[in-house]
């Protein structure tokens, strides 16, 4: 998928969690443009949310979760959001980025290096079986 379709894809799944923050909080809004800290913020309850976008990991049974890219920290070990939302199509997981540092922790997770769909730069990231995570957070299916 090129880095465009990739955005475009990521947009839709976006709005998608967004509208379905809004059912119970009609005050949260997407963040517009370039902002690499979250993706929504809900003001009824100064909540952060980041949503990641991972339909391969129907397939391979992991997660990635990216730690670093252009040789800097980036990713989880920047975001400032509260929740991360995993969509993989099917349904969203919604969990903390301490959880998910403790999953990576706890089970001796290594990074890997690889250029992902759509960059055109390598990354480190996790894979993570899919299960750590789903086990950890909260579940609504699509």
């Amino acid at each position: 998928m090129e880095f465009k379709e990739a955005l475009i894809d990521g947009v839709e799944y976006e709005m998608i969690v967004l509208n379905f923050i809004k059912e119970k909080y009609p005050s949260a809004y997407k963040i517009e443009g370039y902002f690499k800290e979250y993706d929504i913020y809900v003001p009824e309850n100064d909540i952060k949310i980041e949503v990641k976008l991972d339909k391969k990991s129907t397939i391979t049974g992991n997660l990635v979760v990216e730690i670093e890219m252009f040789n800097k920290p980036s990713a989880l070990f920047t975001t400032k959001s509260d929740y991360w939302v995993f969509c993989d199509g099917i349904e969203l997981m919604w969990i903390s980025p301490n959880k998910i540092k403790d999953i990576i922790i706890w089970n001796g997770l290594k990074a890997v290096t690889f250029i992902g769909n759509g960059d055109t730069q390598k990354k480190r990231a996790v894979l993570v079986p899919k299960d750590l995570i789903r086990n950890k957070s909260i579940i609504n299916k699509l």
